[in-house]
Parts: C-alpha cells; sequence; structure tokens
C-alpha cells in the first residue's frame, strides 16, 4: 500500500503535506488550549520554513520545461539555501523533556509529527531537485546534487542549532556568516563537534532518502 502511494505522489505528495501540517499544528493549539500556554509555539515557524524548500521545488517541477541548465543554476541554489530548515526540526527533540500540564508521550508525538512532516518536505523536495537537475544534466549530476545537498544540509542544521545562523542571513549579515564558515572548513580538526555533528547526519540523512528512492517504483520519471 505504502508503495502504492509513492507511486502516485505527483497527485498525492501536498494532499500528505498538508494532512501532516494540518495534524501538527491541531496538537500544538490543543496543547495550548489545555494547558493555557504556548510552549513549543517555535515549531509552527520552524515547519513554515521546512515549507519553503519544498515549495520552491515545485514551483521549479512547475516550470521545469521553460528552465535551462544556466537557469536552473540559481533556482537549485536558492532552494539549498532553504533546504536544511526541512530536516532542522528532527533538532527540536532536543527540547523534549517532562512539561507541566500535558504527559510526556503527548509532547514526544506532537514534536515527532512536527519533525516528520519536516523531514518529508525536505525529500520531496530533493526528489524534485534531483529529478530536474537529472533531467537537465545527466543521472550522475543529479545524484551528486543529491548526496552533496544531504552533506550541505547536515551542515546547515549544525550552523542553524548550534551558531543560531538563519537561511536569510547570507543576505542580511553575509560577511560574519561567511566568516564563521570559513573558520570550520579551514580547521574543521579544531571543530570535533561540528565535524561529529556534520557526519552523523549526514550518514541519517542519506540513508534515510535512499530508503524512499528505493522504495519509489520505478517510473518514467524514475531517476
Amino acid at each position: 500500500m505504502a508503495i502504492d502511494f509513492f507511486n502516485t505522489r505527483k497527485s498525492k505528495i501536498e494532499l500528505l503535506l498538508f494532512s501532516l501540517t494540518a495534524l501538527a499544528v491541531t496538537l500544538l493549539l490543543f496543547r495550548f488550549y489545555w494547558t493555557d500556554g504556548i510552549t513549543y509555539w517555535s515549531l509552527t515557524w520552524n515547519l513554515f520554513l521546512a515549507w519553503v524548500p519544498f515549495g520552491i521545488s515545485a514551483m521549479g517541477k512547475i516550470y521545469e520545461p521553460r528552465l535551462t541548465r544556466w537557469t536552473l543554476i540559481p533556482v537549485v541554489g536558492l532552494w539549498l539555501l532553504f533546504f536544511p530548515n526541512a530536516p532542522y526540526i528532527l533538532t527540536d527533540l532536543f527540547h523534549l523533556e517532562t512539561r507541566g500540564g500535558m504527559p510526556k508521550w503527548f509532547d514526544l508525538l506532537m514534536v515527532l509529527t512536527f519533525a516528520w512532516t519536516g523531514l518529508i518536505m525536505g525529500i520531496a523536495s530533493l526528489m524534485n531537485i534531483q529529478r530536474i537537475v537529472s533531467n537537465k544534466f545527466s543521472l550522475f549530476i543529479g545524484w551528486t546534487v543529491a548526496i552533496a545537498s544531504l552533506v550541505m544540509g547536515s551542515f546547515g542544521i549544525y550552523l542553524g542549532r548550534y551558531l543560531r545562523w538563519n537561511s536569510w542571513d547570507i543576505v542580511t549579515s553575509p560577511e560574519p556568516l561567511i566568516r564563521d564558515i570559513y573558520q570550520i572548513v579551514i580547521n574543521p580538526i579544531g571543530h570535533p563537534r561540528t565535524v561529529g555533528m556534520t557526519l552523523v547526519f549526514s550518514a541519517f540523512l542519506i540513508l534515510v532518502y535512499m530508503t524512499f528512492v528505493f522504495l519509489k517504483p520505478k517510473t518514467r520519471e524514475s531517476y
């Protein structure tokens, strides 16, 4: 049944994502109502940001016939800038702890719903981008972009979680952002936590992505 679903994902993936989003927000609103507080409110903003790369990839998919190799590059660059926001929600599990008013199982389910929705959006958007790149360039380049995006996305998760950088800081505060990235790149040994988190998240995201790719039946649009 799951495989049949992904075989028709072109017509149903948006419904799935809207349904997951509705469930996540409903759980959070119920928590607000039940506890008379706004704990975990930031989950909604993080989920909104996770929709951005999916929206960019969906637009790229719609306008793919008009895209050339040269015009595709800035589209992929813009998508990659926001892509880490999708799997980033996984790190919101760091905030999970026993809080008054709700049982821990409810908070666990709620945060997992947000995290799973963000992860699925990231996977779906990457599948769109990989297919477009593969069609415009080659299968090899498509896979190279996919794997590189997962690694850079993992690095972006670290930048967002621990250094508190946001995607738009590349425009509003480019110099300090580039400086932080440069210091890590030229001296990875001096940043073991950065390297460790990037490698572990990269391995996890790559294996998750490959799982979805292998579950997806072969079609004319397969990679």
